[in-house]
């Protein structure tokens, strides 16, 4: 293959950019003026983008749409909102390109993030660090009745990607009983799944002691938990979302653990981020919150290039690219 031209709009830092500059080496590594985007940011329209062969970062959706020499895209993130449209589809397939994003850098922490949550709400870690840092009582007994063991217990994960994969294999000495539930069943899922619209969805949620919500945003899943699907959870249940803060009635989400319908809830997003300081979610009961840290961990930036450089070999060796989305 002939020399790429890879335009690239990340602000890493020096570590990353260099392991990025040495990995690119014999190709044209195209930079914007000045520092770029950043790890969670969106760039701005760069013309230089018209002139790449590869795009690495977070490009403007129409641009990269429109530019037709550009034959692959990678994307730093795991979710992909902005670029889920038929129109950039169908613009990709006419002229041949791919578009594949890094949900392989994200699904390990994420996981383990959700792993802890459940640890945590099973022994009760967030009412012993309340005691603590209030009231300085000793809830010994309160404690101690309150909490739980994870076997045996039913989880039912709403979202079947990588992260949910990985989630199940972090489950798996657990012995916990899980199910999925996913936008479109592909056939091989080691658990029973169900399609998110299917009618015994419902009866699947309303047996589960844990909802792990790992939807993705868009227009089919924008408020998939909403009044009425919350309200028909098991009572006593524990609903936690690390997927897009959009995809639930947040309002109706207060009000289950006001009401003490669901046990607790573990939020890593909310529908508007950062979460405004006087939001009512921070003082919700039994509400813990985490500011979008799940996917964080201190060797992202250069896990993400490497997941591009590791796609990259794919791509010129004509081999199929990773993490592939269209």
């Amino acid at each position: 293959m002939s020399v790429l031209s890879i335009y690239c709009n990340m602000a890493f830092a020096a570590d990353a950019m260099a392991r990025l500059r040495d990995g690119v080496a014999g190709h044209r590594l195209v930079l914007p003026e000045g520092r770029g985007v950043g790890v969670l940011g969106v760039g701005a329209p760069d013309p230089r983008i018209d002139e790449a062969d590869v795009v690495f970062g977070q490009p403007v959706a129409e641009q990269v749409m429109a530019a037709a020499r550009v034959r692959w895209v990678h994307l730093t993130s795991a979710g992909y909102t902005r670029y889920d449209r038929d129109d950039l589809r169908r613009a990709f397939i006419e002229r041949g390109a791919v578009l594949t994003k890094s949900s392989l850098v994200y699904d390990e922490p994420c996981a383990l993030h959700l792993l802890a949550f459940m640890c945590a709400q099973a022994r009760q870690l967030p009412a012993a660090l309340d005691s603590q840092r209030r009231a300085h009582d000793w809830s010994h007994l309160e404690l101690r009745a309150r909490s739980t063991l994870l076997r045996d217990e039913r989880v039912v994960l709403v979202g079947f990607g990588s992260i949910a994969r990985r989630l199940l294999e972090l489950l798996a000495p657990l012995r916990m009983q899980v199910s999925a539930l996913r936008r479109h069943i592909v056939g091989d899922e080691p658990v029973p799944t169900y399609a998110v619209d299917d009618l015994r969805a419902g009866g699947v949620l309303s047996e589960a002691d844990h909802v792990v919500n790992l939807l993705p945003e868009s227009a089919a899943t924008r408020g998939y938990f909403d009044a009425a699907r919350l309200a028909g959870l098991k009572r006593g249940a524990v609903f936690y979302n690390i997927g897009r803060g959009s995809t639930v009635d947040e309002t109706a989400l207060r009000q289950a653990l006001t009401s003490g319908a669901l046990a607790a809830a573990y939020l890593d997003v909310a529908a508007v981020e950062p979460l405004p300081p006087d939001d009512p979610l921070w003082t919700t009961p039994h509400c813990i919150i985490t500011p979008h840290t799940g996917g964080g961990h201190a060797t992202e930036e250069p896990r993400l290039v490497q997941h591009f450089l590791d796609n990259l070999a794919r791509f010129v060796a004509g081999q199929p690219l990773l993490d592939r989305i269209v």
